[in-house]
């Protein structure tokens, strides 16, 4: 019984969310290191896994401190990407000539490179943090757009009409019927979204800047410090991350009925 009881405490160890992507990253930093010692990779290629983890643990109050700036540059343009991407899809989910006008001008603007536009921001903006928050902004800002335009087309005609048959008004019938079926593809761009705002915000620290994770990487790049540039790169990781939950936990709280949202049942033999 005892046995039976240690077998089951060690499946569902193993079946908990973040322990697989765990043991996956274990396993790839293992081979990371293997192959460097196979090989015989120098290292000012790629930095061995002791090293980046060396400069984690001796550097990690500075490296915490110029996260700050690229932390609130990717919130900040997170949450205007939500705060104007969610009317303007609603405003193009409504109205066939405001899309015929406005969506294909935003696939348009994707093409462009962000890295491109970038240095206009430092031009017309300055050195500050407003040049980083655009950038995350209009990095996260289309997969709001798209996400929010498919959830509230999907929304079924007939549900609609029921709506509106029970006399609801266009409020009523927006807040009981589109706004519920829409969520679920609104949350999904919003999850898109807060990653590509890490990207978009150490664009903008690439392009001029003197903190931030960005330039940290980059100051790392002009003197070959490869250890503390992989550093910043999973610094960066796990901004995304931890973004990417905080985003989701809200979508648990917002949308708990949705079939996203059940725990799977798992059947074990």
């Amino acid at each position: 019984m005892a046995e039976l009881k240690r077998e089951s405490g060690v499946s569902k160890a193993l079946n908990a969310a973040w322990v697989r992507p765990f043991l996956f990253l274990l396993f790839i930093v293992v081979m990371w290191d293997l192959t460097i010692r196979l090989f015989q990779i120098p290292a000012y290629q790629i930095p061995a896994p002791g090293d980046v983890v060396a400069v984690l643990r001796t550097d990690w109050p500075e490296l915490l401190r110029q996260a700050w700036p690229t932390t609130y540059a990717t919130i900040c343009g997170f949450l205007l990407s939500a705060l104007f991407g969610i009317p303007v899809a609603m405003l193009i989910a409504g109205s066939k000539t405001v899309e015929s006008y406005v969506y294909p001008l935003l696939v348009f603007s994707q093409s462009v490179p962000k890295i491109a536009i970038a240095p206009l921001f430092v031009v017309w903006f300055g050195f500050g943090i407003i040049p980083k928050v655009i950038s995350a902004f209009l990095l996260g800002f289309f997969p709001v757009v798209v996400s929010a335009v498919q959830g509230f087309k999907s929304v079924d005609p007939d549900m609609v009409d029921l709506a509106r048959a029970m006399q609801g008004s266009r409020f009523q019938v927006f807040r009981a019927v589109n706004l519920p079926h829409a969520m679920p593809a609104i949350f999904s761009g919003l999850k898109v979204s807060v990653t590509l705002a890490v990207v978009g915000a150490v664009v903008g620290e690439f392009v001029g800047s003197n903190s931030g994770i960005g330039y940290v990487m980059q100051r790392s790049i002009g003197t070959f410090d490869l250890p503390t540039m992989f550093a910043a790169l999973v610094i960066l990781a796990l901004l995304g991350v931890i973004l990417f939950w905080v985003v989701d936990r809200i979508e648990r709280l917002v949308i708990p009925w949705h079939v996203s949202q059940r725990e799977d049942i798992i059947f074990a033999s």
